[in-house]
């Protein structure tokens, strides 16, 4: 494994991606393939969670976001939606003492005010309890949709111009980043996508501009530091020109 040090020339470089996002898609055609249950493939993706976040640990990751359930997941079978949130309580209460001990800063990022009263406590109870650690910035969406973070910064921006803090041709791109979800950290540089779709499902619309999107067929639970790997490699043979030419 590389040092830390010759990380940072790479992220210096663009080579090395500082902040990688990751839309989690498989579980259920993986079960399906597997002859099991759709909740057994979200508990075998809860895996590969793990192996992402160890991975992203120990290759010196800014941050780390993950499209864990989305605004339009609530459409899907009661049984399916109530499964997973009991999932995400026992995966939060598990896990936080591990990621912890490991200074990954865990922020939960979305509309968590549908969400019951246990999985909201827990919620806050491990933002808590990890919020001084200096490490990998985890972020995991949940109840999130790119329209909604976009319209919710819009209503703050709203509101501070009804009270008279700040007059509409004041607003410019960065107030409204500003009022974003992961606005405090590093842009995302690289997005992955699992299970063979290539589209971004409303996610992250704002923040990933100018990100690069990789692609895999590799269903979720089947992800692990070899994909992962992968996905940095080809990252580093891209060249970003952010709207600019290269001569």
């Amino acid at each position: 494994m590389s040092s830390e040090k010759e990380v940072q020339i790479r992220k210096n470089q663009g080579i090395q991606p500082r902040h990688v996002a990751i839309i989690m898609d498989g579980n259920g055609r993986w079960a399906k393939n597997q002859g099991k249950s759709r909740i057994s493939g979200h508990k075998a993706g809860i895996e590969s969670v793990r192996r992402a976040v160890s991975f992203s640990v120990n290759h010196y990751l800014d941050a780390l976001t993950l499209y864990a359930f989305s605004r339009e997941n609530w459409n899907r079978p009661k049984k399916e939606v109530m499964d997973l949130l009991d999932l995400f309580i026992v995966v939060i209460e598990s896990e936080i003492n591990s990621l912890h001990k490991n200074n990954v800063c865990l922020k939960i990022i979305g509309d968590i005010s549908r969400f019951s009263r246990r999985l909201q406590d827990s919620i806050y109870s491990a933002e808590e309890q990890t919020k001084s650690n200096q490490g990998l910035r985890l972020n995991i969406a949940a109840n999130y949709g790119g329209r909604w973070d976009i319209v919710h910064g819009v209503r703050k921006i709203a509101g501070q111009v009804k009270d008279g803090l700040i007059q509409p041709e004041q607003i410019e791109e960065e107030t409204l980043s500003s009022h974003l979800c992961l606005h405090k950290i590093a842009p995302v540089d690289l997005v992955i996508r699992t299970g063979g779709e290539y589209r971004i499902s409303n996610f992250l619309l704002w923040q990933v501009a100018y990100s690069e999107f990789w692609f895999t067929d590799t269903l979720w639970p089947d992800f692990d530091e070899y994909v992962f790997e992968g996905a940095l490699n080809a990252f580093a043979q891209r060249e970003r020109r952010f709207g600019g030419t290269s001569i």
